[in-house]
């Protein structure tokens, strides 16, 4: 890990607040110092464009195109059905769920990329149930959490006679008692950008005697994830955000391998049969990770996903953290030298320990004002009613891009065109 990035502020003596004339310098202070300023060129960026919603939406790699090119007219137009085997198509889920589990700290064997985020937390989150000790009929759901997790989260109740109850994400620990079956969490709160402490409450889920299920969604790829070392039981999360996979990229299930003979998935596929040509009429689980697969693979996408995931080749996660946290603070000083005073105000935690890699900040008319910073090349979104929201990726995005969003968003708040 290399040397934290870091500039001492140049602060404005009359006000305290940082002086904007010299935001440029600092700025370019800290691109110049950045180790992983040559990642930029892996992927393919509008010039001229500010591209600040990679925790919605990564962008291509410089490499997926040819990839994609290889796989329809190769492997797909000249070998056809052959390159399950010769092209390791039928291996693809597992591979390519190690080189994400490298990335959330999760030891070979645990990952199996396939099916969309939704449908893994429904696997995640019964099979939690049916691992759970006997006499325990609750669920416990992120009150926060992205709704789509609370949907599935609620059917899974039903499914299997629990009932659901809705506690803040801090809360969960506390809030687990001997009737928890499992708890399912969102590492990084999608609003806010909060990040909750992962270890700390799958400890307490632990000694409640509850399993705890991870939605990591908006955290691998950003910030720190050690799914072995913290205990983590089960955890689901998306490819399309920081692993830049594409739309609809597969999502991926991680099941610890402890807890791999004993999941039994809702979803019973022939892709996760131990004899998945044998046709027989009567289910017999695969071993491992592959328990986790459902139907055949989504070959295309996934093997856009394996090309997308060549950018994290060298990076240290290390200063993938270092350099999300230093990205964030100097936004954040940026929008308070240059944004008029009472315009907006962060939602997101001043603290590093509870801060993911996005900037939100709750603003009157959001929706037209990230309307106008799109039209003028900064590209964030917003969730109703009044949250801008600024992903910032370190692969790619610079010091620089930030002092300009935060230059733009400056302009239209006073009215400047």
């Amino acid at each position: 890990m290399s040397e934290p990035l870091t500039q001492p502020p140049a602060a404005d003596p009359a006000s305290g607040r940082p002086d904007a004339a010299a935001l440029e310098g600092r700025a370019a202070a800290l691109d110049a110092q950045d180790p992983l300023a040559a990642v930029r060129d892996r992927f393919d960026l509008v010039t001229g464009e500010v591209y600040l919603d990679g925790n919605s939406l990564g962008p291509p790699t410089t490499r997926i195109m040819e990839r994609l090119g290889d796989v329809v007219g190769r492997e797909w137009g000249r070998l056809g059905i052959r390159s399950w085997d010769g092209s390791g198509w039928w291996t693809a889920p597992e591979r390519i769920g190690d080189r994400i589990g490298a990335l959330v700290g999760a030891a070979p064997g645990q990952v199996v990329v396939g099916d969309s985020t939704s449908v893994n937390v429904f696997k995640a989150l019964v099979a939690a149930v049916r691992m759970a000790p006997d006499g325990r009929d609750e669920i416990l759901v992120d009150a926060a959490t992205f709704p789509t997790d609370g949907y599935i989260a609620e059917s899974a109740a039903r499914m299997t006679g629990c009932t659901l109850r809705a506690v803040p994400a801090g809360e969960i620990g506390a809030a687990a008692g001997e009737r928890t079956a499992a708890a399912l969490v969102n590492h990084v709160d999608y609003r806010s950008g909060r990040l909750h402490d992962l270890p700390a409450v799958t400890a307490a889920l632990h000694a409640a005697g509850a399993l705890a299920v991870w939605d990591l969604c908006h955290s691998a790829g950003a910030v720190p994830v050690a799914l072995d070392a913290d205990g983590v039981d089960l955890a689901v999360g998306c490819t399309y955000k920081y692993l830049n996979g594409g739309p609809g990229s597969p999502a991926y299930l991680y099941v610890r391998g402890a807890l791999q003979p004993r999941f039994d998935s809702p979803l019973p596929g022939w892709n996760s049969h131990a004899d998945p040509f044998g046709m027989a009429p009567a289910y017999a689980p695969a071993e491992g990770a592959l328990r986790g697969r459902v139907g055949t693979p989504e070959i295309l996408s996934l093997l856009a996903l394996d090309s997308a995931l060549d950018a994290w080749d060298g990076v240290d996660l290390g200063d993938v953290r270092a350099k999300s946290l230093a990205l964030t603070d100097f936004f954040l000083e940026c929008v308070g030298a240059l944004v008029p005073p009472g315009r907006v105000e962060s939602v997101t935690p001043q603290a590093h320990a509870e801060r993911g890699s996005q900037v939100s900040l709750r603003c009157q008319d959001a929706g037209e004002v990230m309307r106008a910073l799109i039209a003028r090349g900064v590209v964030g979104d917003h969730r109703r009613p009044d949250v801008l929201r600024f992903g910032f990726t370190p692969l790619y995005t610079r010091f620089a891009d930030a002092l300009h969003a935060a230059r733009v968003l400056a302009d239209i708040l006073e009215g400047t065109p």
